[in-house]
Parts: structure tokens; C-alpha cells; sequence
């Protein structure tokens, strides 16, 4: 129990970077967990686990449009998650230097939606991948991991890293050779893989431009407009406020009458 427990505190008390990566890990035990039990009891589980993935068929994602979030938490094998959480644990501590944790779940998310909504485009409309239509599903955080990666590039592109044999190579070209090396990685195999990555990491790119352009993301100046506060309406309480002040001035605060007095205390609360 008490291991529980300090499970359960690490991730209360944990940044969201750290949360991210805990729930992708315990997705990945509680799903192998489940399928050794199953296999153990005969049980067949393995069309559970694929209504959590994503298909490429537009017809099965209306039927489980949830598999549009939950495949970005599935991993195929140990390898596949342990690459794409150490990727995400560097990128994702790097992208807080800069940016903070609201903007990561959002990448992070948007991202995974971008890659596989790309990933269905794809299937759905490339001639080449249209013949394996049914039986294309995506699975994994890997568009989401170069989201974050490819946004903190774009943000600090000429940040050196140090690689074994290579040395110190800027974020910019390492962010150039991954999109390269998944562009010509498509015809080789695992195409909707590699796709749903370039989708990822085109959104992180658009991403960090819209914030280095002053726009925010996509509805930002819509909500900020929407928040705005009625300028007629300030500017005649402004006015009403000066009134009272100026009374008090003259008169003092005794003078004041309940409506005047409730403005007064409600124009000290704003």
C-alpha cells in the first residue's frame, strides 16, 4: 500500500511533462497486464485494445471517436515506448525552459490530433494507401513527441546539442533530418507511421509561429475579443466612480447615499 501511495503523491505533486510521460507508461503495463491475463484465461482481448487505436476508416472513427486521443497513449512493444519517452522527456525539458506546461499539454495533444487526423487523410485519399484503407490503425505518441520537438526547434533553432561522434549540432538541423528521414521512410514500410509523424511535427512548427507572430493559436484573438470588456460600459462606470470621489472630496464619505456607496466598494474590488 505504501508503494501506492507514493506513486499516487509523485504524480499528484509532478509537473505535467512527468504526468504525461507516467500515464503513457502505465497505459502501456496496464494493457500488457490485461493481455497476459487474458491469454492465461483464454480470454480474447485483442479488439478491445484496437478500439483504443486509431483507424484510417472514417466510418470506424465515428464509432470510436475516443481512438482519436487514446492511440497517442498506446505503444506497440517496450522499444516503441521507451524511445518515444526518452525523445519526449528531452524535448519536453527543453520546451519548458522556454514556453510553459499549458502550452505542452496543448502541443502535445493538438499535435497527436493533427498527426492522426493526417494519418486518416492519408489512407483515405493517397492512391498508394487507399488498398490498405481497412486495415490501417496508428498507434503511439511518436506524432505528438516531434510536436514538441519540432516547437521547441522552431522556438530556439540554433540551440546546440551534443551528440556522440557528431558533437554540437543546432536543433534546426536535427529537426531537418527527422522530417527527412520519416518523408523518405514512407515507401519502406509503417507509411501511416511516418506520416502521422510529419503531421505532428508540421503542427509544431505552425504552432510556435503563430505565438512568435503575435497571433496566439488559431481562435486566441477570437477569445481575447470575446473577453474584451464592453468599452461603453467602463468608460460610464469610470465616469460614475469620479462623481462619487468628487463628492466625497466636497462633502465627505458620509454624504454618500446606499447606491453610491455599493459603487464606491464595487469599483475597489475590479
Amino acid at each position: 500500500m505504501r508503494m501506492f501511495e507514493k506513486i499516487k503523491k509523485e504524480f499528484k505533486y509532478a509537473n505535467y511533462l512527468n504526468k504525461i510521460i507516467y500515464l503513457n507508461v502505465f497505459v502501456f503495463l496496464l494493457v500488457n497486464i490485461l493481455s497476459v491475463l487474458a491469454g492465461l484465461f483464454l480470454i480474447d482481448i485483442v479488439s478491445l485494445t484496437e478500439k483504443l487505436m486509431l483507424p484510417s476508416e472514417t466510418a470506424e472513427i465515428i464509432k470510436q471517436p475516443w481512438s482519436l486521443i487514446t492511440y497517442m497513449f498506446l505503444h506497440e512493444n517496450f522499444i516503441h515506448l521507451l524511445f518515444n519517452m526518452l525523445w519526449l522527456h528531452f524535448g519536453g525539458n527543453l520546451f519548458l525552459q522556454y514556453l510553459n506546461e499549458k502550452q505542452l499539454v496543448n502541443i502535445y495533444v493538438l499535435g497527436g490530433l493533427f498527426g492522426g487526423l493526417l494519418f486518416v487523410i492519408a489512407f483515405n485519399y493517397l492512391p498508394a494507401l487507399v488498398p490498405f484503407n481497412q486495415n490501417a490503425k496508428a498507434l503511439g505518441a511518436s506524432a505528438s513527441v516531434l510536436a514538441i520537438f519540432f516547437a521547441i526547434s522552431t522556438k530556439i533553432p540554433n540551440y546546440q546539442i551534443h551528440l556522440p561522434f557528431l558533437g554540437y549540432v543546432k536543433l534546426k538541423y536535427l529537426a531537418f533530418f527527422f522530417i527527412i528521414l520519416d518523408f523518405l521512410s514512407i515507401p519502406k514500410g509503417n507509411a501511416g507511421g511516418h506520416i502521422a509523424h510529419i503531421g505532428g511535427a508540421i503542427f509544431g512548427y505552425i504552432y510556435i509561429k503563430q505565438i512568435q507572430n503575435k497571433k496566439g493559436f488559431i481562435f486566441n484573438d477570437w477569445m481575447k475579443n470575446f473577453k474584451k470588456p464592453n468599452q461603453k460600459k467602463v468608460k460610464k462606470e469610470t465616469s460614475e466612480v469620479d462623481t462619487v470621489l468628487e463628492k466625497i472630496s466636497k462633502s465627505g464619505y458620509n454624504s454618500l447615499n446606499e447606491k453610491e456607496k455599493e459603487l464606491l466598494f464595487k469599483s475597489s474590488k475590479k
